[in-house]
């Protein structure tokens, strides 16, 4: 019995670490997003995807980037009460969901995203990272059903 438990904990664990590494980078790179340096560095990303690029002919490069950062920064928020609350973590598990193939996305969005380097294909590696914060996100829209 005290076997069961114990295992049952560690994964406990490991999911709300998982879960609180996600907001935190969330809400760190979303806070990042309300500066300039930022916002000009995010623009080629969002210009050139399909579901984002109007946003610039509606408002400034900073705003877009503004408006990217406070979606993020809530739904870190999201995640931690989520921890608590299921049904604050299942909406806020589709909304991180949502940001991190909007972001992955880009690898096929963004022109000149993959290159050769030394017979290797390498691409910007800050996005493939995304991989791992989706699929805790996804762990959280399952764990809150």
């Amino acid at each position: 019995m005290q076997k069961n438990m114990t295992a049952v904990s560690e994964r406990n664990i490991g999911y709300s670490l998982g879960v609180l590494g996600v907001a935190l980078v969330l809400a760190w790179i979303g806070i990042y997003k309300f500066t300039p340096t930022e916002a000009d560095l995010i623009k080629p990303l969002v210009e050139n995807h399909p579901a984002m690029g109007w946003l610039y002919s509606v408002i400034s490069v900073q705003a877009v980037s503004n408006l990217i950062g406070a979606v993020e920064i809530i739904v870190a928020i999201g995640l931690v009460v989520g921890l608590k609350n299921r049904k604050v973590g299942f909406f806020s598990g589709v909304f991180a969901t949502v940001i991190f193939l909007s972001t992955l996305s880009f690898l096929i969005t963004t022109p000149n995203t993959w290159k050769m380097s030394d017979g290797i294909l390498i691409t910007n590696f800050f996005l493939v990272k995304d991989i791992l914060f989706l699929a805790i996100s996804i762990s959280v829209i399952e764990k809150n059903r």
